[in-house]
């Protein structure tokens, strides 16, 4: 199934999903040890960027700054839809909190200060709601 392209949709149709745990950002020199379980991982030129459950990165002895708590946005967005991840950012800009979006083949996840994460939902609802 083709994932949506019109905003409109998107936004009435997002229903942010706040995932149990808390998320963490880790650079590690190489590739991803064998048995780790990131749910994000960048490559760049400087090391592998992981984000990882905090108990995992805790276990391992991982290094971190920033503790996140991750959000779904559960409509099947097309990698070609533009202005979501604008207007998400922007609503999030709005209301004082710092947003990371990373884009699955179904799925955009968000990934904001473990903090702001009920605030975050409560915005992209409202969001939701008015684009109704």
């Amino acid at each position: 199934m083709a994932g949506e392209r019109d905003l409109a949709t998107l936004l009435r149709g997002m229903r942010p999903l706040l995932n149990p745990g808390r998320y963490v950002y880790c650079s590690l020199p190489a590739k991803v040890p064998a048995g780790m379980r990131p749910v994000v991982t960048v490559a760049e030129p400087e090391g592998v960027t992981v984000v990882v459950a905090q108990e995992e990165a805790d276990s391992l002895g991982l290094r971190y700054e920033y503790v996140a708590a991750w959000i779904t946005l559960q409509i099947h967005s097309a990698l070609e839809a533009v202005g979501l991840t604008a207007a998400v950012a922007g609503r999030l800009a709005e209301v004082g909190i710092s947003c990371n979006v990373v884009a699955g083949f179904h799925h955009d996840h968000l990934f904001v200060a473990a903090e702001d994460a009920e605030r975050a939902v409560a915005a992209l609802e409202e969001l939701s709601a008015v684009s109704g």
